[in-house]
């Protein structure tokens, strides 16, 4: 791809280097998010086991000691889910700005690409032109192929997600039946 100008030239670079550090943006919030779940449920599992330590200090016979054990697993469960579907939820929305970033980037690319086919169309010596239409349909093609398969990846990633909430939510009644039971 030829560039007329230095300004075209600086222009998609500096598109690049701000979709770059959009991206390492995102990254980066999502590590912090991370990494504060971790440690807020770190340290009330902490907390938790220091009471329930407590607890376990004050039973005086094997049945108290069976009843207690069940009202100190539960909550655990419960936790450990709730800690799977925000990493699943943190995790579903990184993936989904990453995917509109390149979203962006490949129609921009495209535009780019395209403007300058048609500048060097305009340019070209005469009975060049079904090469140009070749190099545009074949662009047009590959276009085409990609919102394809960036739509068949989206549509698994939301089944993904789906089946994830569905086993998450199968987990939470089998541990309520449990708890009722």
């Amino acid at each position: 791809m030829s560039f007329k100008n230095p300004e075209q030239f600086y222009a998609v670079n500096k598109l690049t280097v701000e979709a770059a550090l959009r991206m390492a943006s995102s990254a980066l919030a999502r590590a912090e998010r991370l990494a504060t779940l971790n440690l807020n449920t770190a340290s009330a599992l902490l907390k938790r086991g220091a009471d329930g330590s407590q607890t376990l200090t004050a039973v005086k016979s094997p049945e108290e000691l069976a009843s207690l054990q069940a009202a100190l697993s539960q909550p655990i469960v419960e936790q450990a889910v709730a800690y799977a579907r925000s990493v699943n939820e943190i995790v579903a929305e990184g993936q989904q700005e990453i995917s509109q970033l390149f979203e962006n980037q490949i129609a921009e690319l495209q535009k780019t690409f395209t403007a300058a086919l048609d500048h060097a169309a305009k340019s070209a010596p005469a009975g060049s032109e079904p090469a140009f239409a070749a190099v545009k349909s074949a662009l047009e093609t590959a276009s085409s192929v990609y919102e394809n398969a960036s739509h068949s990846v989206q549509q698994l990633t939301e089944a993904n997600a789906a089946k994830a909430a569905e086993v998450t939510e199968a987990a939470v009644k089998v541990l309520a039946a449990g708890k009722a039971a």
